[in-house]
């Protein structure tokens, strides 16, 4: 509602929102160039993120490998990957959250 009881001006909001769309897909651009890291096994497993979530690399420490042992490595490794993702999650919260909260705010926009 605008104060005084008038209609919101259009245009202007369109130009909001094509702006918060250009700085939304700014910032998932930003993301996807960004690399986070997670690790396991008291960083024996090392695994690279983007910032969008997409494994980027995985380094693996040779006391980490037994061959009589592999299922533990291979804990490592997923737990190494999900510690990067969730990095990876709390960067795109840091980024992207704000210009969503700001498009769900815009009247007549379905967010």
């Amino acid at each position: 509602m605008i104060p005084g009881g008038g209609q919101p001006n259009m245009q202007q909001l369109l130009q909001q929102a094509q702006k918060m769309q250009q700085d939304l897909a700014t910032a998932q651009e930003e993301l996807a160039r960004t690399h986070v890291e997670g690790s396991a096994g008291g960083g024996l497993v090392k695994a690279t993120v983007t910032g969008a979530g997409e494994l980027q690399g995985l380094v693996i420490d040779p006391k980490a490998v037994d061959p009589e042992d592999t299922e533990t490595l291979a804990d490592l490794v997923v737990a190494a990957v999900r510690d990067a993702n969730n990095a990876a999650q709390e960067l795109q919260q840091r980024k992207l959250g704000p210009l969503a909260q700001g498009l769900g705010g815009m009247p007549g926009l379905p967010f």
